[in-house]
């Protein structure tokens, strides 16, 4: 008989906060209630703990994806804070332009119009200014 597998919620608020910063994170958790609970437990448990601590990508490789699915899907406000956690992964901000202009061509350009003027709020305001 095999072993259970590990409940994978600590390995996921792990790199959920490692990806996203404690901010974000503690952000959510504030703002759960009973109505959320079931889904920031979900999220923990399998997108964080299952499927971005996989070994198949590494992380820079996994916001690349994650940037283009939300642009492709028009999910904003994911955007924003994926954006900032691209670059806590590594992409500089001529990367995050390269992957929305290619956005441009496969997702539409009014989307990835969208998604620059985010990135120019979010990256500007990361930096300083």
């Amino acid at each position: 008989m095999s072993e259970p597998l590990p409940d994978p919620y600590d390995e996921g608020m792990r790199i959920r906060r490692e990806v996203l910063g404690d901010a974000h994170v503690d952000r959510a958790e504030a703002a759960r209630t009973p109505l959320t609970a079931d889904f920031q437990d979900f999220i923990t448990r399998y997108a964080w703990g299952t499927v971005w601590q996989r070994d198949g990508l590494d992380r820079r490789t996994r916001s690349v994806v994650t940037l283009t699915a939300l642009v492709a899907g028009h999910h904003w406000s994911e955007l924003e804070f994926h954006l900032q956690a691209a670059v806590r992964n590594g992409l500089t901000h001529e990367e995050i332009a390269e992957i929305l202009l290619q956005c441009a061509v496969y997702c539409g350009v009014p989307a990835a119009n969208s998604a620059f003027a985010i990135a120019a709020r979010v990256l500007t305001a990361e930096d300083g200014g």
